[in-house]
């Protein structure tokens, strides 16, 4: 099974999406108007390290561009969520033993803003809607070794989720993630 991911990625520097890469290319994707990435993410396709569950998967679909130093980066995000775990969002990833991603998670027939950060293993953070909204906004501000992720309904009241680190001074790969 796999779900339909339909976002509108937006960021300080203007990222184009016609200029971005694959890390796991799904076999069905588009890009429409330019500005909005529709893909079918691949079932039982995922990120995680080790924690909790004891395996490790790095083969879900990403599509990023890099960048360094301080940025914000912001995706709205609209799925079809049926399936526990289908996911998607924001994704600010390093290496395979270190990134962050962030977004909507359904888990136990509820949607969910989650992120999981990693650094060597992964750990968890989620809060239950209180209902399904159709699309969400997922914001990353990254000031030099922390990363501040908020969510919102409307594009203009933004809730802070977590604050975490990330190595300062290096690349990162910043996208959509599902």
């Amino acid at each position: 099974m796999s779900i339909a991911f339909m976002a509108v990625a937006t960021s300080s520097m203007g990222q184009s999406l016609n200029k971005m890469n694959w890390l796991n290319e799904p076999q069905q994707w588009e890009i429409k108007d330019g500005k909005t990435l529709v893909m079918d993410v691949p079932a039982k396709t995922d990120f995680w390290r080790i924690s909790h569950y004891g395996f490790t998967v790095d083969d879900g679909p990403f599509y990023y561009a890099t960048y360094g130093g301080e940025f914000e980066a912001k995706v709205k995000i609209t799925g079809n969520y049926v399936t526990t775990f289908d996911q998607m969002g924001l994704m600010l990833r390093i290496d395979h033993e270190n990134w962050i991603k962030a977004g909507v998670e359904y888990v136990d027939g509820k949607q969910n803003v989650s992120a999981v950060v990693t650094h060597r293993t992964s750990d968890w953070s989620v809060v239950q809607l209180p209902d399904a909204p159709r699309s969400i906004w997922i914001k990353a501000v990254r000031r030099l070794d922390a990363v501040e992720i908020f969510f919102s309904r409307d594009d203009k009241e933004y809730i802070m989720m977590r604050t975490c680190w990330l190595q300062d001074n290096c690349p990162v790969m910043v996208g959509l993630m599902g």
